[in-house]
């Protein structure tokens, strides 16, 4: 939703902003990956929508799952976050948080993270010729995911960012009847 990525953006720059100058990276994307996890539970929206649970038991369940899960306390700073959170009423856009974060860190880091989609499982050499290939053509690190898809017949769809490379048989069809139809 544009709305719910509108509002987490001034928090995601924030932290973002705070991680760097501290080198805390590592730390504050394990913390708010753990933070998103929790608020989009489906159980967890119970809690989170219910007006009987005080403030600091939100809080309080925030923190120590995190510290369960992570084995790292977050620190006063990650505390401070969710205090602003629960205040304004915003612990639902925690997700849109984290990968804003995660994307404003992969930007620094200059790494993308790519995904390609075949119709046939990719081998590990095919893969590390595509992330070779995105790799040269973005000029940056690229790390690269697979996964199949029998639906798109043959071929590959990469995705990298807001870059798409449609090669399958699929979007091939899909083009042919698209201009037979014009």
């Amino acid at each position: 939703m544009a709305e719910k990525r509108t509002l987490a953006r001034p928090y995601a720059q924030a932290v973002f902003r705070l991680a760097r100058e501290r080198d805390e990276l590592d730390c504050w994307g394990e913390w708010l990956r753990c933070f998103a996890a929790i608020a989009a539970d489906a159980q967890m929206r119970l809690v989170l929508d219910n007006p009987r649970v005080e403030d600091d038991q939100l809080r309080a369940i925030f923190l120590d799952v995190t510290q369960a899960v992570t084995g790292t306390a977050p620190g006063e700073r990650a505390a401070a976050l969710l205090d602003t959170l629960i205040e304004n009423r915003r612990l639902a856009i925690l997700p849109e948080i984290c990968a804003l974060y995660e994307s404003y860190r992969a930007e620094a880091e200059k790494v993308v993270q790519a995904e390609v989609i075949a119709a046939q499982p990719v081998s590990d050499a095919q893969r590390q010729a595509i992330a070779d290939a995105l790799a040269a053509r973005l000029g940056c690190e690229v790390e690269l995911t697979s996964r199949t898809d029998p639906a798109l017949i043959g071929g590959a769809v990469v995705r990298a960012g807001d870059l798409v490379i449609d090669g399958s048989a699929k979007g091939h069809l899909e083009r042919l009847t698209q201009a037979l139809c014009q």
